[in-house]
């Protein structure tokens, strides 16, 4: 039996003079959740795309399991994906929209009843989505995605307009069905919904992997070497630290990051200049901060020409 996963080899795609996607290769493994993030235009959209079938590559290929999307029996019960809420008919009610998918893959009647009872919209089903909330057009996406049982999945954005409580159940949802050995691909911008969820990264920048890891080996790798404090008097604390050749980041109203100084010499250099402090220790970044410091020069699109937020650099 062929294991399920999504794998993505040697991957061109352009638009005209733009390269969408160069050269992208990684995995999406069975039984672990894989964020898949990136500034806009990184071309994460591309990529599942061209997964799903709806694009051409220019060179590469991109695999369900072993095999292009168009060469799947029946797709729908190979992978199931969410890449556009709004791709419904809006007069269309829930329940017609999965009947006539359903209908297509010879799926039995009680499945939709089903995908419709997990993702909570049984008692709106017969209404037109035309009338659907966004967070209500999403939870009919999911639907979709898991109409066929798939055992590769992909969502693109997925907690976007859902409230805390949606977001909630997406991270468990998302959580289960990895445990139930699918392979779950899931696309972005909120780094601190992936960090409970997500096992796997595959970060892109201008259409390539710049990382293709676990979250604790990339949290690891951005906090290697810095140190956390926290002071009452951070002003006398910044002036000392930078003084010294260290990049200071400002973390709270009393806590600061330091880089390029190990914890004794911070310690020591406070002392020097009578600047008390408390919790010295190494700092763990969030997944945020680690994303930030990978993709900080991947940013198409910069408002201006500012410093990293609370950094302070000699």
């Amino acid at each position: 039996m062929t294991e399920a996963t999504i794998e993505v080899r040697g991957l061109r795609k352009r638009y005209g003079p733009l390269a969408a996607v160069d050269d992208l290769s990684f995995t999406v493994r069975p039984g672990r959740v894989t964020g898949f993030v990136g500034p806009n235009g990184a071309g994460k959209s591309t990529t599942m795309r061209v997964i799903m079938g709806l694009d051409r590559p220019d060179a590469g290929q991109a695999l369900v399991s072993g095999r292009p999307y168009a060469q799947l029996p029946v797709p729908l019960c190979e992978i199931g994906a969410l890449l556009d809420p709004a791709a419904c008919h809006p007069g269309r009610s829930a329940t017609d929209h999965l009947r006539w998918l359903a209908h297509t893959a010879g799926l039995p009647e009680r499945r939709i009843a089903e995908v419709l009872t997990a993702v909570g919209l049984t008692d709106v089903a017969r209404r037109p989505t035309g009338g659907y909330s966004l967070g209500m057009r999403q939870r009919l996406g999911i639907a979709v995605a898991l109409l066929g049982d798939p055992p590769v999945l992909i969502f693109d954005e997925p907690v976007n307009g859902l409230d805390p409580q949606g977001i909630r159940w997406m991270r468990g949802l998302l959580n289960s069905l990895a445990a139930e050995g699918r392979a779950v691909l899931v696309s972005s911008h909120l780094m601190r919904e992936l960090e409970g969820v997500a096992d796997h990264l595959v970060v892109l920048s201008r259409g390539r992997a710049i990382a293709d890891t676990t979250v604790a080996e990339l949290i690891e790798s951005v906090a290697r070497g810095r140190v956390e404090l926290r002071t009452e008097r951070r002003e006398e604390a910044l002036a000392a630290l930078t003084a010294l050749g260290a990049t200071v980041a400002v973390t709270g109203d009393d806590s600061l990051t330091v880089a390029g100084l190990p914890a004794e010499r911070v310690a020591r250099a406070l002392a020097e200049r009578s600047v008390p402090h408390r919790e010295l220790g190494p700092h763990r970044p969030s997944l945020e901060e680690a994303y930030m410091e990978i993709s900080r020069e991947a940013v198409e699109f910069e408002p201006a020409d500012l410093p990293f937020p609370g950094e302070v650099a000699p």
